[in-house]
Parts: C-alpha cells; structure tokens; sequence
C-alpha cells in the first residue's frame, strides 16, 4: 500500500466544510484482494479495535463498515475507518472520511477529517502499518500506537480550557482561526476579531494581571474598596514570619506574593518551626512571603466573566485511612491516586498527590508526626492536603452577596475573566456572618474544574466567555467574497475589491496578480492560495475582503475561509480537466467549482453566470439568495429566476441593468463603462456584470457601483487596458 500524495486541506473543500487530509494511495496487488478474501484479517482486524463496530459506514446504522467488511471492500475503504478510529482513540473524535476510487486502477483517494494536521497525519500512517499488519498475519503493538498518538494529541491539540472557548465560538458560527502551536486563538476575522489565550483575552489588562500576581498589592485594593479580606504582611525571613504569625495571632497561612495554583501555600500553621519551614519553601516558589490570618472554612474558587460570576467549584480535604500495611505513599495512591478523576494531564480535574514533588503534602503529612515511608495504624486519617481539590461544583448554592463580592473584587483588580478563591464555611451565606474572605485573585483562571468537576454539573463557561468578546449581535465576520470560475476570475476579483474600497473599507485582496491590502500592492505572484488569504484573515487592519480561488488551490490546500457572504463563479469551461488531480469530466469540475457557493452564508448571496447551464444549476446548492448575470436579458436562466421574484444583472438595448422580478433599473450605459467598451469579447461584459452583481449582494450603493465601474483604472502597472484584461483572462485559467 503506497502513498502517493498526501494533501493537507485547511479549509472547506470538495469533500467537507472542515480541514481534511486527502491521500491518494495505490493499494497495488489488493485491488484483487477485497477483505473477505483474506484469511483471519476481518478478525484480527476487529480483535485490535473493537470500536470499530461502531462505524456506520454507507450503511447509515452501526455496525456498518463490519458488514462491508464481510461483505469483502477494499484496502484504500478500510484505510479510510482503520485512520479514523485511530483519531479517536488519540482523542481526536472524528467520524467523518471518504474512499473513492480514481481513473487509474488500484489508486483511490482516501479522505478523513484532520483537527490537527500532523496528529493526523501520524494516525494515517499508523493506520497503513496496522492494515498492513492486519493483512499480512504479523503482530502489531496497538496499545503502544495509541499511547504515542495520545502523547502526540496531548502536545499539539488545544488545551481543554481553550478548546472549550473555541467550541463554544464555533456553535455561535464565529470562526476561528489558531494563531500558534499554543493556545493563541483568534476568533473572527480582520478587524473584527478577538484573541484568546486559554482563560485570557485582548481585553485582559497587563496592569490587572500584574497586580493580580502580586497577592499582597491586590489585597490592599481589596481592604480599601470594603472586600474583606485575612489580615497579614509580606516577611523578610523565617523569623519575621514567626513575628507576623504573633502580630496576627495564629493559625495563618503562609505563601508566596506571587504564586499560582496552589502551589508553596501552606495552611492552619501554628507552631514557629511549622512556619519558618513553610517560609522558605513559599520563598523557593515567588519573589516574597505573605503571613496571612488564616480563615476558618473551605476554600471555594469563583469564575467572575465580564462582571458576572458564572460557575463556582468547591474543594475537599484529601485524607488517607491507615490499615496497618500500607505507607503513607502507599496509601494516597491506592486511595487518592487511583481515583479516575485525577491525572497528570490537563484534562483531569485532580491532580496526582506525589509527596516528593508536593512540599505543602508532605509537610502536612510531617506536621501530623509521618514520613511517608510511616505506616499508618489501621483506621488512623491521615491528612494529606488540607486545602486543593477545588473541583466539587457549587454554582447554584452561591449567595447572590457572595457572587457580588467576588465580581467587585474582580472589577477592582481590572480583570475581564477572574478566578476568585475565598474561604468560607458555608458558600450559601453572606461572608460576614462567617468571617469568610476572599484570599486571592488569580488572572488566566484554570477552567477545567467548572468543565469536568468531580461533581455536580459542568457549567457553559466557554459561552459566557464568547458572549462577552460577542454580544449577540455580533458574530466576528465581515463581508467576504470568494470568485471562481475557469476565466476571469482575476479581474472580477480586482474590480470588487475596488468597488469594496470606494464604499469605505479596508479591502484585503488575494488574487493571481499579487496580495493587495488597501490598493496597495504587498506582494507579487501568485497569490489567489490559502496563505495568502490567511495572512489578509488575520490582519487586524482589514474589513473587508476578496478572494481569487483556482481550482487548483481548491483541490490541494481547500479555502481559507469557512464562509462567504458572495460567492462569484464567471464561468466553467466544460472541455477543461486537471488530470493531474483525477479531475477527467465536466462534472467532477462542477463538484470543484461549487465548493464556493456550499459556504455562502444563509443572510448572503452566489452570483452565477446565467449564461452557463453547469454554472446556472449551483443555484439550487446554495443557502443564500442567488443573483444571476448575464448578457442577454432573454437567457432561459434569467427569464424564470425573475418569474419568481428574484435579481438579475443584465444588459438590454446596450444598457446595464439591475432586475429585481419584473422591475428594472439602468445602472449605466454600456458605452460609459470602459472595460466592456475595451474589446468585443462577451467575456469581458460578463466580468463587468459578475463584479456589479457582487457589489449589489454586498449592499452597495447604485450611485457608488456606478461610479466604481466608470472609473475603474484604464492602466494598470502601465499597460492600456485591453492589454491588461487580456492578460488578465489568460491567467489562472483554472
């Protein structure tokens, strides 16, 4: 089994709207060899991925693809779901792929859906070894194959707190767009978008992250605004911690002014050595040592988004019941470890107890008279963390005084999204009646416990995130054009994006001719591909947006764009084959050339040649409203779309008119409008029509559309025009 060619498409694409992988394998001699005709395999196949049974395949039910493998398919088929279920068990879940067989016999093309190019990429390589092996009757070591793409999963895929944000964008229809192998995300396009990073946004203030870690500065914020919060002072050594802990009077807290997560927080000390101990393993954690009253209750965590608390988790003390045997190490992984819940990785709610990496663990483990190779009596508790395992949720029993504090506390320090931890014994009572405080304001919050708790029910934070950065009327686009078609395209393209710019936008422009960012030219070449649409996509500047598309670049890289509010397609040459993609009829290019109109939004619009049945027919695959173009007012197409009440672009008696049902408006005299006086060529008033039907999708103005197709430049880089159009049609013909 060869691979010939693996393509990563980015974008929506002949197969599906999300980013894909499409590898054309030559399955070779096994074109004669389906898999019923092979001994063993259907069992040694299903034996190493059992879930397998769950692929419906063509059969629409589950169980599926397990009848057609006894049925007998193909290699290139089962490459197909062997690489799928793969991503799935990485924790990539997917169910999409396709296989289909080419021109050439033994080569298919195999398709799966790629959430991260090179985790899938992997998976399908895996996927050919473990067929092969399957096939061939020799072992294969799936458990290890999992764990590595797991491990690959784990290093490349977002992290759940921003995946969380990302899929809550999505549900929204907000697109998306990751700016790093991080996770820096931007949501929305151009001048419209928003940036994330996990829990922070472009709205998240350095200064307020700033005072938020330093602890003791937020605290005295805090105490002048009126929220309470535990007495206490930053100490110079061990000694002075102890002199704070009796100027305070103990217990307290002692911990570093500008940790996070927990970690070199030790609590309820009150014993000198307990505290100058504490100090200096707070001090190898920050710059200073805070010595705080330390407050009676359990410690709760509040995420506070845009002023509002959205969820709230409680934590639990973690203790271990000695049996006579065990160490105390022993103890807290067969009771506390061994807990599904927790686990190294992000995506575990809690974490793994380790003593020898968990000073505030271990010194309370110490405080209570155990090392950890002790052995506990049977039935003695042995406290291991007293504060932590904040993951137990408690959102609907907050009291609505406590929900105001922590959003004050929040607004004081200047934080969009905030993690607010306080102490009280009863979360559901104000903190006055109990003496409870907030103790710290943490920026970039963890999300993952209000995600995933140990208990009690996730809360949508990731919309209430969205919600924020989005009001509801917004949803992080701007007007987009996409143009296709086997000629053409390039000026079509050109004159939109002029159009564009006279009503006032930022106009990005990606086209065979170069990359265009407010007329002015940033790059020459060719540049109608997906990178250089990326780059307009993420430029801050731009607000709106056209893009030049080949059949080329749709087959090899996919669009740049998950949706379009016009789609343009000029035309589409039915004697015209990319052989060297498998593309051999008119109809395989019409599947190509669609690709465009399947994204247009539900509120925009496709703009078709009239005058080409394979073009007039996308009408019917598009979500939006569909504006035809054409020369000939009388075109069968135009004549029907306007019995139904629908808009035309059209000439009539050498005059340009807008058609709306039985209504006309004359835009301009032919005459007037230099590039379809350029030359007698109909191709030429086609690009003319295409551009202005684009331009009244997009709402222009007519006065505007008028002027902008009058004027429309007579030299471009100091050719006449007829010789730039010409040359313009001549290039990127498909």
């Amino acid at each position: 089994m060869k691979f010939l060619r693996i393509m990563s498409l980015r974008g929506p694409n002949i197969w599906t709207y999300r980013p894909a992988l499409e590898v054309w394998v030559d399955i070779g001699a096994l074109e004669d060899s389906p898999s019923n005709t092979i001994p063993g395999f259907y069992e040694r196949l299903t034996s190493w991925l059992p879930a397998l049974s769950e692929h419906h395949c063509g059969v629409g039910e589950k169980g599926g693809f397990l009848l057609r493998l006894r049925e007998g398919t193909w290699a290139g088929h089962i490459l197909e779901h062997v690489t799928i279920e793969l991503q799935n068990l990485a924790g990539m879940q997917t169910g999409f792929g396709k296989a289909r067989e080419t021109s050439t016999r033994g080569v298919y093309k195999v398709v799966v859906r790629a959430r991260h190019e090179e985790v899938s990429r992997a998976c399908l390589l895996a996927a050919r070894d473990l067929v092969m092996a399957a096939i061939e009757n020799r072992p294969f070591d799936v458990s290890a194959t999992v764990a590595h793409l797991r491990e690959l999963a784990d290093k490349h895929l977002l992290g759940p707190s921003t995946a969380c944000i990302v899929d809550a964008a999505i549900e929204r229809k907000i697109p998306s767009i990751r700016l790093t192998e991080g996770n820096l995300v931007q949501l929305g396009y151009g001048a419209r978008q928003r940036r994330i990073w996990t829990a922070e946004t472009d709205q998240t203030s350095a200064i307020a992250e700033s005072i938020a870690s330093d602890k003791d500065l937020a605290k005295s914020l805090l105490r002048i605004c009126g929220v309470p919060v535990p007495e206490g002072r930053v100490a110079e050594s061990p000694a002075d911690a102890w002199e704070a802990a009796q100027e305070i009077g103990v217990p307290v807290v002692v911990k570093p002014s500008d940790g996070n997560h927990g970690r070199g927080v030790f609590t309820n000390l009150t014993a000198r050595e307990e505290i100058e101990a504490a100090y200096k393993l707070a001090d190898a954690e920050g710059s200073e040592v805070l010595v705080e009253r330390f407050i009676r209750g359990t410690e709760h965590r509040l995420l506070v988004v845009a002023g509002r608390v959205v969820a709230a988790a409680r934590g639990e003390t973690a203790v271990v019941v000695g049996d006579g045997r065990s160490t105390v190490v022993e103890l807290i992984d067969s009771q506390l470890n061994s807990d599904p819940l927790r686990g190294e990785a992000e995506e575990f709610p809690l974490d793994v107890i380790r003593l020898d990496s968990n000073p505030v663990a271990s010194l309370e483990v110490a405080r209570q008279g155990f090392a950890p190779d002790s052995i506990p009596p049977a039935g003695k508790e042995v406290l291991v963390l007293r504060s932590g395992n904040v993951a137990f949720d408690v959102t609907d029993r907050v009291h609505p005084g406590v929900a105001a504090t922590a959003a004050l506390a929040a607004r004081i320090v200047g934080l969009d999204i905030a993690g607010i931890d306080l102490v009280a014994e009863d979360i559901s009572r104000p903190l006055g009646e109990q003496r409870g405080a907030i103790v710290e304001v943490n920026a970039g919050p963890g999300l993952l416990m209000h995600l995933k708790p140990a208990s009690g029910e996730p809360r949508p934070i990731g919309r209430a995130i969205v919600d924020s950065l989005f009001p509801a009327d917004q949803d992080g686009r701007f007007p987009i054009v996409g143009v296709t078609g086997t000629h053409g395209k390039t000026v079509v393209a050109r004159i939109v994006a002029h159009l564009l710019h006279l009503s006032g936008r930022y106009v990005g422009l990606a086209s065979s001719d170069g990359l265009y960012l407010d007329q002015r030219q940033v790059e020459k070449g060719d540049c109608a591909t997906w990178g250089a649409a990326h780059k307009v996509l993420i430029n801050r500047a731009v607000d709106a947006a056209v893009f030049e598309s080949g059949s080329r670049a749709i087959l090899s890289e996919g669009l740049a764009y998950d949706r379009c509010q016009v789609a343009v397609v000029t035309n589409l040459d039915p004697a015209v084959r990319l052989r060297e993609f498998y593309i051999e009829t008119a109809e395989q290019m019409f599947n190509v050339l669609r690709t465009l109109v399947d994204v247009v939004l539900p509120e925009g619009a496709a703009v078709l040649n009239a005058a080409d049945p394979l073009v007039a027919q996308m009408a019917l695959l598009c979500d939006g409203d569909v504006i035809f173009f054409g020369p000939d007012a009388e075109l069968p197409a135009i004549v029907e779309h306007r019995a139904q009440g629908k808009r035309a672009v059209l000439v009539r008696a050498g005059r340009m008119v807008l058609a709306t049902g039985r209504d006309e408006f004359v835009l301009a005299e032919m005459a007037t409008i230099p590039l379809a006086a350029a030359g007698e060529e109909v191709f030429l008033v086609e690009n003319v029509l295409a551009a202005v039907g684009a331009a009244w999708a997009l709402g222009i103005s007519h006065d505007l559309i008028r002027a902008g197709i009058q004027t429309f430049g007579l030299e471009q880089s100091g050719m006449a025009a007829n010789e730039f159009f010409n040359m313009a049609a001549k290039t990127a013909e498909i």
